[in-house]
């Protein structure tokens, strides 16, 4: 059975049942959509890097560690390969050589920008069926709850009780 969102946080409206399940749908969605929305030939973890070091050319390791959560190795590990792949460059950094730092190379951005044409056209065809009211609101909406929701979003803490 599955629990209701607005039960675990009575203080938000009944807005966050509703988006839980916009955002159930578009896990549905993409599940369904594999093959179309697909980011290979890298893994959906080595496309949220890329996402990063095209938002931050010349991000060091430290720092994408720090935005993605997650331990040294693994950020060495998802940098090695998409290096292997082709899509990222290490070079050191000018001011200091010592430190490397991280760029996507003409393919890695050419891979993303092919990604995300996929998705915004499957993401059109469900946005034309909808109102231009709806398509508004959807848009402020998102806006809205991407500004409020920090970077990396933090895990749910359960409270053992005694």
């Amino acid at each position: 059975m599955r629990e209701d969102p607005s039960a675990l946080h009575p203080q938000v409206p009944g807005a966050l049942s509703e988006v839980t399940q916009a955002l159930e749908l578009l896990e549905i969605a993409w599940e369904r959509s594999r093959d179309v929305l697909s980011t290979a030939p890298v893994s959906t973890a080595q496309t949220r890097v890329m996402y990063i070091i095209q938002r931050e050319p010349g991000i060091n390791l430290s720092a994408l560690r720090h935005q993605l959560a997650v331990a040294a190795p693994s950020v060495t590990r998802l940098c090695d390969r998409l290096q292997a792949a082709g899509f990222l460059r290490r070079t050191p950094r000018p001011e200091d050589r010592r430190e490397v730092q991280l760029e996507l190379t003409d393919a890695g951005s050419a891979h993303l920008r092919e990604i995300r044409r996929r998705r915004e056209h499957a993401l059109s065809q469900a946005m034309n069926r909808m109102t231009p009211e709806a398509r508004q609101a959807l848009s402020t909406g998102l806006v809205a709850l991407c500004e409020a929701a920090p970077e990396p979003l933090q895990p749910l803490r359960h409270q053992h009780t005694a």
